[in-house]
């Protein structure tokens, strides 16, 4: 744990919403109890743990933390636990280093990114070894950068919902999933039922990016219509919808369908909306 306090601070807020990651039930992913591709909730809590002082180093630039964290992350577990969570989470902890507003200081930390950004980032991306990540005509990882990071994410944010943050200013983040989990904290009064909740929001709003990358764009819409199907279903009351969610994260489970992406997004949703609020 970073010993600057506002660092410190950033870095709770960061580990919440990692716990909360393996927590909320959201079907497909890995959480408490429930492994999923060799992975287990020990490893994430683990990842988060060990990224988080390089996520909060002082002064480092956003490709910096991202690689060092990624670094410290194969150290522990030695698979990719966190790489989307990372890539979202690097920006938000420079971002705090201005202090608040939140949104305006992320704007510029995305504004100020580089080609050294975008070499880090590529280093942390190889090293990591995402899934489906294949080839790309334009910014390939595999090869050396020629843009800057906030570049080559414009280039990928029509087929990636981590790129689309960077490229948008967390848009997404911000303009949709900040109300939908105030909202859900307010109904549920829990937070890990409001996790659920913005998982499945935003795994029914935009194709899950890893499953697409993995499977191909028919199977990550139909993922996405099943999850929209679980609106009407909230009314049934908590227990039933556990019952529904267990069934279905057996599914996607037994065809090794895991939504990533989604659980990422919620991820630093959180993340951004406890240190909002803790500013």
């Amino acid at each position: 744990m970073p010993a600057d306090p506002s660092a410190r601070l950033v870095a709770q807020c960061f580990l919440a919403a990692c716990e909360l990651d393996v927590t909320a039930l959201k079907p497909g992913n890995v959480r408490i109890g429930a492994a999923a591709s060799g992975m287990s909730a020990d490893d994430f809590l683990n990842s988060a743990r060990a990224s988080a002082p390089a996520l909060a180093r002082h002064a480092a630039r956003v490709g910096e933390r991202l690689l060092e964290a990624i670094q410290c992350t194969q150290r522990i577990v030695h698979c990719n636990t966190n790489l989307g969570i990372v890539l979202l989470a690097a920006p938000v902890f420079h971002a705090a280093e201005a202090g608040p507003p939140l949104r305006p200081a992320l704007a510029q930390t995305l504004g100020q990114l580089d080609l050294s950004d975008c070499k880090f980032a590529y280093e942390a991306i190889r090293l990591a070894r995402p899934g489906g990540l294949g080839k790309s005509a334009h910014h390939d990882v595999a090869a050396e950068p020629q843009v800057t990071l906030l570049e080559a994410m414009r280039e990928a944010q029509g087929r990636d919902s981590i790129a689309r943050q960077y490229a948008q200013g967390y848009r997404d983040i911000f303009d949709f999933g900040f109300p939908l989990w105030e909202r859900a904290l307010a109904r549920f009064g829990d937070e890990a039922w409001a996790g659920t909740y913005l998982f499945l929001a935003y795994l029914s709003t935009w194709r899950d990016s890893l499953i697409e990358r993995k499977f191909g764009a028919a199977t990550a819409q139909a993922v996405s219509e099943r999850a929209r199907e679980f609106d009407s279903h909230w009314s049934s009351g908590l227990e039933t919808m556990q019952a529904r969610l267990l069934s279905w994260d057996e599914e996607l489970r037994h065809a090794g369908i895991n939504p990533g992406t989604s659980a990422d997004l919620t991820v630093a949703t959180v993340f951004a909306a406890k240190l909002a609020r803790a500013v």
